[in-house]
């Protein structure tokens, strides 16, 4: 997925920039951003399952999550994202249950728990993502959900986009918070 955002100061919420403005009506731009999410999982479990405890227990930056944090948030926000794909391919332009990340992170769960099973659940899940966006039609990339506090109408192909991202964007932060632990 190409990251063409130009960053002058380095964000370390951002370490690989905002996600970038592409058009999601691109086929090209599409079939890359499915290769992202197809590489996701692996990406991700080389990057944390080596970990200790210590490194996953600390914050990529301050006042952010742990990396145990991020893993777990990962396996949450794409899980509900692609339920609002199936909802999306299965109803007219449902209004999603949206939920606040943060208050999820904080769940003792995701702050205290192994990574595995949301490294065993993004595998699957990005599997099965996968095999979902790979069998649309064209026009189906159009279709769309309504977020509940903004109104704002979201169509597949930007979902796509904003997760093929969202994955890559806080694999980063994993990277960031083994090299904070490190130095």
């Amino acid at each position: 997925m190409p990251y063409d955002a130009v960053v002058t100061e380095p964000d370390p919420r951002y370490p690989i920039g905002r996600r970038p403005d592409l058009d999601p009506g691109d086929p090209a731009v599409r079939k890359d951003a499915i290769a992202s999410l197809a590489a996701h999982p692996a990406k991700l479990r080389a990057v944390a399952e080596s970990l200790n405890d210590a490194q996953l227990d600390t914050a990529y930056r301050d006042g952010g999550w742990t990396a145990r944090q991020v893993v777990h948030h990962l396996a949450d926000s794409h899980l509900h994202a692609y339920l609002r794909c199936r909802w999306t391919l299965t109803e007219d332009e449902p209004t999603i249950k949206g939920y606040d990340p943060a208050v999820w992170a904080d769940l003792a769960d995701a702050r205290t728990s192994p990574i595995e099973p949301s490294l065993q659940l993004l595998a699957g899940l990005h599997a099965r993502w996968v095999a979902l966006f790979g069998a649309l039609a064209e026009a189906d990339f159009e279709r769309a959900w309504v977020h509940p506090t903004s109104g704002r109408s979201i169509t597949l192909g930007a979902t796509l986009l904003t997760y093929a991202w969202h994955g890559d964007h806080h694999i980063a932060h994993v990277e960031a918070a083994k090299r904070r632990h490190d130095h």
